[in-house]
């Protein structure tokens, strides 16, 4: 373990500019969650299910959106491709503050479908910047500021719906997301090697030849294991076939690393859920925020220890700790002892999300990792939704408690069976040319 390594990336100033710019991208949309919300139930009059609702179609909309965002930043590069998500921040976001119930919903539909894909270009941007162990320190160091955004972001949306006012916030919200988009459409991260300057490209050749020959064989290895043959690819079913044909990149491992990164975010919402019903049935949600950021920090420290390590670890089985760790979270009776059993899973949720997104730079070629990072982002998103409810529906049949357990099964299961399949991947080629 060497915590240098967070020392020597951040003195590459592309890196660090990258991270900063990721914070400020994201951080208008960390407080936008809470304002809808808040809208919803406090100036529109409606019920906490209509708020989800509107949340659930935010999030259908991103989880459409973001897989033809990252094809649209392949093929036309990051600036022509973000010049429709920073119209509709701004437009839609200012609007829809002023528009009933049911056209909110529709605004919302559509702001979810060109919502600023942040997250995918600076995962796909770090995964240019930076190779080798590098790059697990860039991916670790991006999951940390993300949690320190989502910490500070709620906050600052819950003062400004309760101190001035839900359609100002949602205003700004789109308005600083624009402008967000800008600022990135103005720095252009490098999403392709060729738009690395020569210096930085001639340093990366030189680290890959001289790094250890098992390294390079481990990385040819891998390479020829997740790109299928013309004869291959003519094999198989029909719905392979097609899948192939619209999906060349996509290969088994690469899928697993999607239902990781599914089940992921399905236990992190299932918990959130949770940790509020938790609360509420004691009569201190007022204390919410004490376990929140016990939770976050946790995750902070795990982020930095899991990105000074010289190895990396499957993401299915931080997914399977983190779910194991989850479940002891149904026993708390208290706020501080919910806030330190949130502490243990709170370590791995940085470390999974790093190590999916290794993954996924790792599996996937340049000319096609904006649309796999999309899909990655559709993936988290998607567990993401379907948590919430999944957990609300066994709070209101057995307690709190039964919100931990079935996620914790959930995400239990999907990582043994990613493991399990991880480890059938990897024999997979001897039995191959065994055959032959």
């Amino acid at each position: 373990m060497n915590f240098a390594v967070y020392r020597d990336l951040l003195r590459i100033r592309s890196v660090r500019r990258l991270l900063l710019v990721g914070m400020i991208a994201r951080f208008p949309h960390s407080a936008a969650g809470v304002l809808l919300t808040l809208h919803v139930v406090q100036t529109l009059d409606r019920g906490y299910a209509e708020a989800g609702a509107v949340a659930a179609v935010v999030t259908i909309g991103i989880a459409v959106g973001a897989p033809w965002r990252g094809r649209r930043i392949d093929s036309a590069g990051l600036r022509r491709a973000l010049v429709p998500s920073v119209v509709a921040e701004a437009v839609i976001w200012s609007v829809a503050p002023h528009l009933s119930y049911q056209w909110l919903l529709v605004a919302a539909l559509v702001g979810g479908l060109f919502t600023l894909p942040a997250f995918s270009v600076i995962r796909q941007a770090l995964g240019v910047l930076v190779d080798g162990n590098r790059r697990r320190t860039a991916f670790t160091l991006d999951a940390i500021t993300t949690e320190v955004v989502f910490m500070a972001g709620p906050a600052v949306g819950v003062v400004l719906a309760t101190q001035v006012s839900t359609v100002l916030g949602l205003t700004l919200v789109g308005i600083a997301t624009a402008s967000a988009g800008l600022f990135l459409m103005w720095f252009n991260p490098p999403t392709r090697s060729e738009q690395l300057p020569d210096a930085v490209t001639v340093a990366a050749v030189t680290v890959a030849a001289s790094a250890p020959a098992g390294l390079n064989e481990a990385a040819a290895d891998l390479i020829g294991a997740g790109d299928a043959g013309p004869q291959e690819r003519r094999s198989g079913s029909p719905l392979r076939r097609g899948v192939l044909r619209v999906l060349p990149w996509l290969t088994v491992p690469l899928v697993m690393v999607m239902v990781t990164a599914a089940g992921a975010g399905l236990l992190l919402s299932g918990s959130e859920v949770g940790i509020v019903a938790a609360l509420e049935q004691t009569g201190n949600e007022s204390q919410l925020g004490l376990v929140f950021v016990a939770w976050c920090a946790a995750s902070v420290v795990g982020g930095l220890v899991y990105g000074a390590l010289h190895r990396p670890v499957p993401p299915s089985l931080l997914l399977l700790g983190m779910a194991v760790l989850t479940l002891p979270m149904g026993f708390a009776e208290t706020t501080l002892s919910l806030a330190l059993l949130s502490i243990p899973a709170g370590l791995l949720c940085a470390p999974v999300l790093s190590a999916a997104s290794e993954k996924v730079a790792d599996l996937v070629a340049e000319d096609r990792r904006g649309e796999a990072m999309g899909w990655y982002g559709s993936a988290l998103t998607s567990g993401v939704a379907l948590g919430a409810p999944i957990a609300g529906l066994v709070i209101d049949a057995v307690g709190p408690w039964g919100g931990f357990t079935v996620v914790g099964v959930v995400g239990a299961l999907i990582g043994v069976a990613g493991f399990l399949a991880r480890d059938l991947g990897r024999r997979a080629p001897d039995t191959a040319g065994a055959s032959r």
